[in-house]
């Protein structure tokens, strides 16, 4: 090796193309480092989705007037069906990896089920037509464009009214429900990330799914006649529960995707 070197030295300064310090070995720098990528969740965002639901309700039958139960037995009605929701909310990230919020949203659709009167075995179809919630969000970043959250607050919903029906004949008795709303609070979670579209990061648009159960106040729903509207002296009373899953596409405003540190 030693006589190969000097051979080159050589030819080098015969030739005058090369010194002998370009022959030398030199010493390289390495590429710096990239720091992770950062992520900005702090500001305002707007949502629309679907999803499904389930509700069930705790029923009884009791007096117009004192109030008294009329008969011993309570049931349990439930119902089921699919809604849209649309939404807003304001984001602020702190302490690095933590993201708190406050947030409205709206859901429209159908969860349809049924109420009872177990005493002349009266029943209609009753219909959660709309609600709406008003509440804030705690989450935790999983990744830089990655939140899971848990969520509360306050919720009113609406029910429509009911045609009641002699469930031995199927033949309208002669009774209704009229509609009403109902408020009380929910509790869910959920994950939010970042969307990518055939590998390709969409900067600003987010998809979320998310859990929620609402557990509304008690209402004493009055059976009505349907010429006159007059009470027939029993309520039906029923506190529901429920229960929803939803997806829906999220816009941040303020996002301009991860952002890298420059050294």
């Amino acid at each position: 090796m030693k006589k190969i070197l000097l051979a080159l030295t050589a030819v080098a300064a015969m030739t005058g193309s090369a010194s002998a310090a370009d022959l030398a070995a030199r010493p390289y720098a390495k590429a710096p480092v990239v720091a992770a990528p950062v992520a900005n969740w702090t500001g305002f965002y707007i949502f629309g989705g679907g999803g499904g639901g389930v509700w069930a309700a705790d029923t009884g039958i009791q007096s117009t007037l004192t109030g008294a139960p009329i008969l011993g037995f309570n049931q349990r009605q439930g119902g089921s069906g699919w809604y849209g929701t649309v939404g807003a909310g304001y984001d602020w990230q702190f302490s690095g990896t933590w993201v708190a919020g406050l947030f409205a949203d709206g859901q429209f659709g159908s969860l349809k089920g049924t109420i009872q009167d177990q005493g002349p075995f009266l029943a209609g179809n009753i219909k959660n037509d709309y609600s709406w919630a008003a509440g804030a969000r705690l989450g935790w970043l999983v990744a830089p464009n990655v939140l899971s959250y848990v969520n509360g607050g306050y919720t009113q919903s609406h029910w429509k009214g009911t045609t009641l029906f002699d469930t031995g004949t199927a033949l309208a008795s002669g009774f209704h429900t009229d509609g009403f709303t109902r408020g009380g609070w929910f509790v869910g979670g959920g994950v939010e990330n970042n969307l990518n579209i055939f590998g390709v990061s969409a900067p600003g648009w987010f998809m979320k799914t998310e859990y929620r159960a609402a557990y509304y106040d008690t209402k004493n729903i009055s059976e009505l006649t349907d010429v006159g509207n007059l009470s027939n002296g029993r309520d039906i009373t029923f506190k529901p529960l429920v229960q929803t899953i939803s997806t829906s596409l999220v816009y941040r405003f303020n996002w301009t995707g991860p952002v890298v540190a420059k050294y």
